[in-house]
């Protein structure tokens, strides 16, 4: 039984570890404030190393985030692609499937501000 266990258990460890390289993603929270209600405002650093990718995911609220260092290519479903560079900003509407790529040879960093249902992960993979 133990050993069944610690087979679970390190899978697990292993699907998790795999899903974080797949991601590519690093978000380090800044601050997080209960408003509205009902809402967390959560204003955080987002990072993807150069070539890598956010990974294809959506939001329980709006984002929207400004461009700190590199390049981006943002895609959100309905919409043309777009290339941001450090400067630039961007909106992405509530439940909207996105994903954000490293553009270049550089990393990409980003501000987001998100206004999310509290009662919700922050993110969630979409297919």
């Amino acid at each position: 039984m133990l050993k069944k266990s610690l087979l679970i258990l390190t899978f697990a460890g292993l699907a998790a570890a795999a899903y974080a390289q797949q991601t590519g993603i690093k978000r380090t929270p800044l601050q997080k404030v209960e408003f509205p209600d009902g809402y967390n405002t959560i204003t955080a650093i987002a990072e993807v190393p150069a070539g890598g990718a956010a990974g294809r995911h959506t939001h329980p609220g709006i984002e929207t985030g400004y461009v700190l260092e590199g390049e981006l290519n943002l895609l959100v479903d309905g919409q043309p692609e777009k290339t941001l560079k450090a400067g630039d900003s961007y909106q992405i509407p509530a439940g909207v499937v996105h994903d954000a790529k490293a553009h270049g040879d550089k990393a990409m960093k980003v501000l987001g501000v998100y206004v999310v249902d509290k009662t919700k992960p922050l993110a969630s993979p979409a297919p």
